[in-house]
């Protein structure tokens, strides 16, 4: 399936093209569209049940943090050229967050979508969970593609090569446990908030929808084309700064 909205190549971003004002050229994010149909493995990964019923509050979240199997990672080479080793998996669920496959468009993701170095896992839980506590009538974060187990090109992306990226979608307004299709579904304050507390937690890179109207430092949180329904993190390797 094809989005109708369509990416800019990273050629024409490097060409100067008004949209590309202040754009990183060479640090592409996301492609937005679909370049496969589902495999067998997202389509086994779908729950019975096609979709969640919009909630909001802690009372439909799961009663408990899923077992992680931490790992001490390797993030190799750059975000769009690169590999991980012994990442750590983040579960499909917990607590506070459920997982989107924006190659079926359902909850839950694929388990071989969601690796990351171990850095990177423990600090969008640590993030989700301080949003959750300081926001309890919020719904849980959707929590989109990261990187697959060992790293590399991933389908639907240039980047999510190091387990140094994740896509975050936008909190509804109406709560609701998928993305935001169109700009007016989304609860700007909320992911304002849940924004800041990423860059606050370290992130290098934050790239956001031109109409999303969120904002931050100039050098972290960057307008980008084809962000209208997540913000991407990334976040440095060790030692980076």
């Amino acid at each position: 399936m094809v989005l109708p909205a369509v990416m800019l190549p990273p050629v024409l971003l490097r060409s100067g093209g008004s949209a590309a004002a202040g754009v990183v050229p060479e640090d592409p994010p996301s492609l937005v569209f679909r370049i496969a149909p589902p495999t067998a493995e997202t389509l086994r990964a779908l729950p019975s049940a096609s979709r969640p019923k919009p909630t909001r509050g802690r009372a439909a979240s799961a009663d408990a943090s899923p077992r992680i199997d931490w790992r001490n990672a390797t993030s190799l080479g750059l975000p769009w050229s690169g590999n991980l080793v012994d990442g750590t998996q983040l579960p499909l669920e917990g607590p506070d967050w459920v997982t989107w496959n924006p190659v079926t468009d359902a909850v839950p993701n694929a388990p071989s979508r969601l690796y990351g170095n171990e850095r990177t896992i423990r600090t969008i839980l640590s993030v989700i969970e301080a949003y959750r506590a300081a926001n309890p009538r919020a719904a849980r974060v959707v929590v989109g593609d990261i990187s697959f187990r060992d790293g590399g090109p991933m389908d639907a992306h240039v980047s999510h090569q190091s387990g140094l990226d994740v896509d975050i979608y936008y909190p509804r307004l109406d709560g609701a446990l998928r993305e935001p299709r169109l700009p007016r579904a989304v609860d700007r304050r909320l992911s304002q908030d849940l924004l800041e507390r990423f860059v606050a937690a370290g992130a290098q890179m934050v790239f956001v929808g031109f109409s999303t109207g969120l904002h931050g430092p100039t050098k972290v949180v960057i307008p980008y084309p084809n962000h209208e329904n997540h913000m991407h993190v990334r976040f440095p390797r060790a030692g980076d700064h």
